[in-house]
C-alpha cells in the first residue's frame, strides 16, 4: 500500500511541476519575479492535489453507481 501512495505522491508532484512551468511560461518576461515564481509553485502544487482528488472522488462515485446496476 505504501508503494501506491508513493506513486500517487510522485504523480501529484510531477503534475504540479508541469502546471507551474505552464503558468510560468505564460507570464510576460517582466513579471517573472522570484515572488511570482514562489506563489505559482505553491498554487500549482495545491491545484494539482485538488484536481486529482476531485477526479478520484468523481471516478469512485461513478464506479459505485455502476456497481449497483
Amino acid at each position: 500500500m505504501d508503494n501506491k501512495l508513493t506513486v500517487l505522491e510522485e504523480i501529484i508532484k510531477d503534475i504540479g511541476e508541469e502546471l507551474y512551468q505552464k503558468w510560468y511560461n505564460a507570464l510576460a518576461i517582466e513579471d517573472r519575479t522570484e515572488e511570482a515564481s514562489k506563489a505559482m509553485a505553491s498554487n500549482a502544487g495545491e491545484t494539482a492535489i485538488w484536481v486529482i482528488q476531485a477526479f478520484m472522488n468523481k471516478f469512485n462515485s461513478a464506479a459505485e453507481e455502476l456497481k449497483g446496476e
